[in-house]
């Protein structure tokens, strides 16, 4: 019996387009002789559709007309399974759509890979792959996952952390903590983004002015760190969960400037190098892979990046990104974690002998690993409040 897999993708994320390339993907991957692949986009606005037409990447490219061949659904639990409604008719006429058995993911960015879909799926009680709520909120908060890493003796850069409104109404106690905390030049990013979004780098004030409105226009809080004047940025997967994780091969990402940037990563390959024009997301990123760094210096930020993993309580796959001075011995700093990352790091499993249909067998697995021992657990206990509800008077929290 085939098992009912919802990939769910899009949702309300500036990273919306890239969560689509990375679903598609995904979705080509899946073993159709194992899985009913049940496709679920969810709109910038909320709503949800699925059918058929949303498999074809070719159809995103006007999507009105992808939806009006769309059924407008929404997830619901009815006799102890979780379907897909038809949100069309009645409140007495919906029929349901599909029945699914584990939800799988494909999401980037807020409003979704931060714990805010995860939170969805378990109200629901449906099995999910990936990061928990807790792993995901803290993988998606740059600044909090400093503070978590930090606190587990891990190498992370300093950095000070401050909200669009602190900078709005008195920015001069923040410029003089960056000039004696961090110095220039600087990188400065949105708090809760990815895909490289907002993040510019500054070399005074004037420039860390201009760096600052452009992350406060994507987030309501803003990091600044130190800049690396000799950088590589090396990158590493980790697939796994508590009990166990392991590394994938690295990578080095090549990059048109000084900071990799959303086009680096999604439009490298643009016309020329993808016949179909369009993006084949992170698996188009221009790369070496496996990195050219000493193998012991490979070895290093493989255990870093599980340690980190770990730290966090993650599960599933997670890109791990790493920042490494060359003028100062090759140092490793752990730059942030990409707990749904671009294109799964398939190629990054590939590149480790691991096949992409195979790695999605091992992410379902995981799914329904956690839901078993989630089952386990007590989620209730047995009480009389209620039955002492009319003598308590109104009062709250009244013995």
């Amino acid at each position: 019996m085939k098992t009912n897999l919802a990939v769910f993708f899009g949702c309300s994320s500036v990273e919306h387009e890239v969560s689509i390339i990375s679903a598609v993907q995904a979705m080509e991957a899946m073993d159709r002789e194992k899985y009913t692949v049940v496709p679920v986009y969810v709109a910038k606005d909320g709503n949800m559709y699925t059918g058929d037409a949303l498999f074809s990447m070719k159809n995103y490219k006007d999507l009105p007309a992808l939806l009006s061949r769309c059924t407008r659904v929404f997830p619901a639990r009815e006799k102890g399974e979780v379907v897909l409604m038809d949100a069309a008719g009645g409140l007495f006429k919906r029929k349901p759509v599909a029945r699914l058995d584990v939800a799988f993911p494909v999401v980037h960015g807020t409003n979704c890979e931060d714990g805010s879909l995860q939170g969805y799926f378990e109200i629901l009680g449906l099995p999910y792959a990936g990061c928990d709520v807790l792993a995901s909120a803290v993988g998606m908060d740059k600044a909090v996952f400093k503070h978590v890493l930090a606190a587990h003796g891990l190498p992370v850069l300093p950095c000070v952390t401050f909200t669009a409104r602190q900078w709005a109404e008195d920015k001069a106690p923040i410029l003089d903590k960056i000039r004696r905390a961090i110095g220039y030049p600087c990188i400065v990013k949105p708090v809760n983004l990815g895909s490289s979004v907002g993040i510019s780098k500054a070399e005074d004030d004037g420039k860390l002015e201009e760096a600052v409105a452009l992350a406060a226009s994507f987030a309501g809080e803003i990091l600044v760190e130190r800049a690396i004047g000799s950088l590589r940025e090396i990158n590493c997967s980790v697939l796994g969960d508590r009990d166990a994780c392991e590394a994938s091969v690295c990578e080095e990402p090549v990059m048109s400037d000084e900071i990799l940037s959303y086009e680096d990563k999604y439009l490298s390959c643009g016309a020329k190098g993808d016949k179909t024009g369009g993006s084949k997301g992170m698996s188009s990123l221009k790369r070496r892979l496996p990195a050219e760094i000493p193998e012991e210096k490979a070895d290093e930020i493989r255990d870093l990046a599980k340690e980190a993993f770990l730290a966090i309580g993650g599960q599933g796959v997670a890109r791990i990104d790493f920042l490494m001075d060359t003028a100062d011995g090759n140092k490793v700093y752990i730059n942030e974690i990409n707990t749904i990352p671009g294109s799964l790091a398939f190629y990054l499993w590939e590149a480790a002998g691991l096949p992409y249909r195979q790695l999605i067998d091992r992410l379902v697995e995981l799914a329904f690993k956690r839901a078993r021992t989630r089952q386990n657990l007590m989620f209730t206990i047995d009480t009389n409040l209620l039955s002492q509800a009319g003598d308590l008077g109104g009062a709250k929290g009244k013995a």
